[in-house]
């Protein structure tokens, strides 16, 4: 099992969860995290820190998309360590439907 950042982070980007996190296994992208699952410890402690409830165990139903893209990408994204001030309009999409196919950007983030 490793844990997947969902759709519900992009445009929100919250970084809680990067301070948290024991081994550093989070990259950033334009508009959202990435979690690389073969870093990943399972430890969970990442999970209830998302204040957009983005981050899920990759055992839940329906999240292959999101395991894939989150292998993808971490492999091409720089390693984020540190929690950042979110999008200033994060509040504003939390919660927002079809974010994926809205905003997703391949484009990487700054990282640390």
């Amino acid at each position: 099992m490793t844990y997947v950042v969902t759709e519900d982070c992009i445009k929100c980007k919250y970084t809680d969860c990067v301070e948290v996190c024991p081994v550093d296994c989070f990259y950033e992208g334009e508009n959202m995290l990435v979690i690389n699952p073969s870093e990943c410890i399972d430890c969970g402690v990442c999970e209830p820190e998302c204040p957009a409830e983005a981050i899920l165990p990759d055992t839940e139903d329906g999240l292959e998309k999101w395991l894939e893209l989150n292998t993808q990408f971490s492999a091409v994204w720089p390693n984020i360590t540190s929690q950042k001030a979110p999008p200033e309009d994060a509040d504003a999409h939390k919660g927002e439907k079809d974010k994926f196919e809205k905003y997703f950007s391949e484009e990487p983030g700054d990282g640390d």
